[in-house]
């Protein structure tokens, strides 16, 4: 047989997935994969639960009408502009859709692209799957933050595109407006687009803020703003996702996303339409509830006296786990989930750089949830030592 596809040759599968069937496998607490064990608000399983009415046939292919209007309409509050909804967005199968749709808008075979370390499992391989070259640019723990030197190096060596993820998965980093300023002039001095990834954009804890890059002097017309509804409204698994960008782009990014998938559930997305209608005080509500899961999770980790960076942002906590002394972070997590019942993610698939040090917990399940894994961690010394 003729040998398979090279591209996919330093593919491994999602690690992230991996472990949620390793935590399955043993009984453990998901705490790896990022998705709530709580219900959507009820207003939208409300209006899913109106089967009968609602289109079961093809939505116009880049997002039907009302829930593309409703997107412009909620997004243009947000981001701080007026947003067309039939030149400027297209809708997509969630937001990894989105993000290797607009990939693939911007680069051409042989382009380099610019990624920060640590980021999601998904963007390197969308660069490779692209035909790009990513170029690493590390965020440093603990508190992850860039030399802005090594990325203009990045520009330098011709990336015409950087992904950006803000608030960042997996960190909880959130770019402050004088770093998003330091991408802005740098990628307006190399004419380089910006792709950016905002899953998180409205779980941010105070003092920080998120702000839009895309909102930035010069910044729109080569940003190209990638998000879903997944995380906003709890319903990861109805994979709604969405490009905005200015109409140039959204032109060749409808195409791309025509020939990826045709388009997204037609019924899920006029079902998801009463969402994007909440008023400012869901989102509020929103960030207030992570708030305190946040607090809850991350003074019960101190009590168990293990070292982790507080989140400025997502859901998402690092953790340090050197003292065990595992000589991979992998085989610490598969032992995490067999010994002391809790799931999580090696820290070393997010990183480009040499790392075994930190593994990711997430926390956006019920708190009853999260206790009993905070007493399932309480034990973790004698249970791995």
């Amino acid at each position: 047989m003729k040998q398979l596809s090279s591209r996919t040759q330093s593919f491994t599968d999602s690690v992230i997935r991996r472990m949620t069937r390793i935590s399955a496998q043993y009984g453990a607490i998901n705490l790896s994969q990022g998705f709530p064990d709580f219900d959507p608000p009820q207003a939208i399983l409300d209006a899913l639960s109106q089967a009968n009415s609602l289109p079961h046939q093809y939505s116009i292919t880049w997002g039907a009408q009302n829930f593309r209007e409703a997107l412009a309409k909620k997004q243009s509050l947000y981001m701080g502009y007026d947003i067309d909804p039939n030149t400027e967005i297209v809708v997509t199968c969630g937001s990894t859709e989105a993000m290797i749709c607009a990939m693939m808008t911007v680069v051409n075979p042989g382009d380099s692209v610019a990624v920060f370390s640590p980021f999601y499992e998904n963007y390197g391989a969308d660069a490779i799957l692209s035909g790009a070259e990513p170029i690493y640019i590390p965020l440093v723990p603990p508190d992850f933050g860039f030399d802005p030197e090594k990325l203009e190096d990045a520009f330098r060596a011709g990336a015409k595109a950087l992904i950006l993820c803000n608030p960042s998965n997996p960190s909880g980093k959130v770019f402050t407006r004088a770093e998003l300023q330091t991408i802005a002039s740098l990628a307006i001095k190399y004419d380089a687009y910006v792709i950016t990834d905002e899953v998180y954009e409205h779980i941010i804890y105070a003092p920080y803020e998120h702000v839009y890059i895309s909102a930035l002097p010069g910044m729109r017309e080569r940003t190209l703003a990638c998000s879903s509804l997944s995380k906003t409204y709890s319903i990861t698994g109805w994979r709604l996702g969405y490009i905005i960008a200015p109409p140039e782009i959204i032109d060749t990014a409808k195409k791309v996303h025509d020939f990826l998938t045709v388009g997204a559930a037609a019924p899920l997305q006029e079902a998801a339409v009463v969402g994007l209608n909440f008023p400012k005080e869901y989102y509020d509500g929103l960030a207030a509830e992570y708030a305190a899961k946040r607090t809850l999770f991350l003074d019960g980790l101190r009590r168990v006296g293990l070292t982790f960076t507080e989140p400025q942002g997502a859901y998402y906590v690092m953790v340090d786990v050197s003292e065990f002394g595992f000589a991979s972070d992998l085989e610490f997590c598969e032992k995490l989930a067999e010994k002391v019942g809790v799931g999580a993610v090696p820290g070393s698939s997010f990183f480009r750089e040499e790392e075994n040090r930190l593994i990711r917990f997430h926390f956006a399940k019920k708190d009853e949830t999260l206790n009993a894994a905070l007493e399932r961690l309480g034990d973790i010394r004698k249970k791995l030592g």
